[in-house]
């Protein structure tokens, strides 16, 4: 979709803001809570939230439109406690049960392992420091409820919000509701592929992946395909990527080479595609081969090889009519040879379908959602 679409003409929708000076996103009750300052000034940007709690943040009616979230919370925490993963968002759309949308906070946008790093792509924006901002557009006709769950083990003192919304002049027509899932696999298993979506019915567009990848074992990790197996295909997938860098846009395994001739595996972030985040300069060769993992995000020297990726399927989405199943093989290469192995992966997959029952796997709880 063109985004200049939707301000080239007008399509007499009203626009609404939820947050903590508006709770209800009524018109003309915004900034209306006071501070030192005075009245109306500068009221109250943010909630608490105690730990162990849920709270529901935003409740829409629709025929709506969620246009944009933007999130952002206090991540100061002992050592070992990762906020970002102990926080979770849900959103349950018109009468569901079940939710659409079940992540960690962090992960959802881009942001695994706990740790904040900044991301620069077209749906997903996480600005310093520790912005989170999704631009998914939300469509829905009854009702729209966002929930935001601290599992933490201190209370959520700043949790700051902004849910930029429309109220549309009529029901949308066959509308694709979004939806986002979090799943994690702490080992996988040798020679059976990483499940990151599956149990999906009905038809829609899958639009984006999120992979949290922790190496356990040495070399590297990504000669693996992605595997979309659509519409009841069985042994063999439809859609596939001959590599994983491939899938996330990239080629020989992101490695540039210094003026000695050593690979170094280079970051970077496009509107569509990119691997943001890694713990080291060349995770599977200096932690495994020399011991020294030189990170620089703070994990410490003892800590594993991580890398974040991202991928959008925006421009390219891929079209379900019955159902969708999306794998990734885990294999390696020693430079030698092809190898199976294991890791542990964590991912968010992303899609919009039509309205149905949800058939989530059970959501781990917080000490199976723990980074290494």
């Amino acid at each position: 979709m063109n985004i200049f679409d939707s301000v080239t003409q007008f399509h007499f929708e009203q626009t609404r803001t939820i947050s903590p000076e508006n709770l209800t996103g009524e018109k003309g009750k915004s900034c209306m809570k006071g501070s030192a300052l005075g009245p109306c000034r500068k009221g109250q940007g943010f909630i608490s939230i105690p730990s162990g709690e849920k709270v529901t943040i935003a409740e829409i009616t629709g025929p709506a439109e969620i246009r944009h979230m933007w999130f952002t919370l206090t991540d100061k925490t002992h050592r070992g406690s990762f906020v970002l993963r102990d926080v979770v968002i849900r959103i349950y759309w018109d009468d569901e049960t079940v939710p659409s949308v079940e992540s960690p906070i962090g992960d959802f946008f881009c942001n695994g392992f706990g740790a904040r790093c900044d991301i620069n792509s077209m749906p997903i924006v996480v600005n310093p420091t520790g912005g989170f901002n999704s631009y998914f557009r939300m469509p829905f006709n009854k009702k729209a409820r966002i929930e935001i769950h601290n599992e933490h083990e201190a209370d959520l003192q700043h949790f700051f919000f902004a849910i930029n919304y429309a109220i549309m002049p009529k029901p949308f027509e066959n509308p694709l509701y979004f939806h986002a899932q979090w799943r994690r696999q702490r080992v996988t298993n040798y020679a059976q592929d990483y499940v990151i979506l599956d149990n999906v019915q009905g038809y829609g567009y899958y639009v984006g992946t999120y992979l949290a990848l922790t190496a356990l074992e040495r070399y590297w990790w990504g000669e693996g395909e992605f595997k979309f197996y659509l519409d009841d295909d069985s042994d063999y997938p439809t859609q596939h990527s001959t590599g994983s860098e491939d899938y996330f846009g990239g080629a020989w395994a992101f490695h540039n080479r210094d003026s000695q001739g050593r690979p170094k595996a280079k970051c970077f972030q496009t509107m569509f595609m990119g691997y943001p985040y890694q713990t080291n300069r060349d995770a599977t060769r200096d932690f495994f081969q020399t011991g020294d993992s030189n990170p620089v995000h703070g994990f410490g020297d003892d800590g594993l090889p991580m890398h974040g990726l991202y991928r959008w399927h925006l421009p390219d989405p891929v079209a379900f009519h019955k159902n969708i199943k999306l794998a990734f093989q885990q294999i390696g290469n020693d430079d030698i040879r092809l190898y199976e192995r294991c890791d542990d992966i964590a991912s968010v997959a992303y899609w919009y379908q039509s309205p149905s029952v949800n058939h989530n796997p059970v959501f781990p709880n917080k000490q199976q959602r723990t980074p290494r």
